[in-house]
């Protein structure tokens, strides 16, 4: 078994190959994301997608690549219906608080503090409360991915419940916590390791990696700063 390998696709969008060689996509934004590496806006191989919210910064390419790849997708249940509509048939509604277990990962949906829609001929269509997930890969590592969010005090019962190994915390500010709420986030979840996201894409979002490192690594927490394109393992 492998170890677990995951690169950023700029912006949120992260793409996980699991020990066990599953290929897990998180909130695809590709084909109008400024931040994505032009060699990495076609995903050919997948087997499941996870969707946080309905924002297109999250989800604009989640019908054509669940398509194109045959991926079973899960999202929160109203985002899950509107992916339905658009014709694709394996996808699992989840609300906060549930497990399922999907190619051999064991997936929970948590809260997230943000909002959730997606814009479609002029109208604004409501796509359910926004997420966070918990995976937990083959071999028994944990990781939590918070999706857009504030920091909330619950993030001690992710911690309590599931004990995360590594987070993925947004910290752009503006739209989702900033570095300093950040820092308290790794606190509350008890990580030793946060890989930032969600920053840097567009002027309004401020927050830097650097910024988290002074807050966190005096306190032990390991920041891995990616680059679009990068891969960690």
């Amino acid at each position: 078994m492998q170890r677990l390998s995951f690169t950023w696709l700029g912006h949120a969008t992260f793409l996980f190959r699991s020990p066990g060689g599953k290929q897990l996509l998180v909130d695809p934004w590709l084909s109008g994301n400024p931040a994505c590496p032009d060699n990495a806006r076609s995903i050919r191989a997948l087997d499941l997608m996870l969707l946080t919210h309905g924002h297109a910064d999250h989800a604009a390419d989640a019908v054509a690549v669940a398509r194109s790849t045959g991926a079973h997708v899960i999202a929160p249940y109203e985002l899950a219906l509107w992916l339905q509509r658009k014709g694709l048939q394996s996808v699992t509604g989840m609300n906060p608080g549930g497990t399922i277990v999907v190619s051999g990962l064991s997936i929970s949906m948590v809260p997230a503090f943000h909002s959730s829609s997606i814009e479609e001929e002029g109208r604004v269509i409501y796509t359910g409360n926004p997420c966070g997930y918990v995976v937990c890969f083959e071999d028994g590592l944990t990781i939590y991915f918070a999706g857009d969010t504030a920091v909330f005090g619950d993030m001690r019962l992710i911690a309590e419940l599931y004990h995360p190994a590594i987070a993925f915390l947004p910290i752009g500010d503006v739209s989702t916590m900033g570095p300093e709420q950040a820092a308290k986030a790794c606190e509350l979840l008890m990580v030793k390791q946060v890989v930032p996201m969600h920053f840097g894409t567009f002027p309004a979002l401020t927050g830097t990696p650097a910024k988290l490192r002074a807050f966190v690594e005096p306190k032990g927490v390991q920041v891995l700063e990616l680059q679009p394109g990068e891969t960690a393992s």
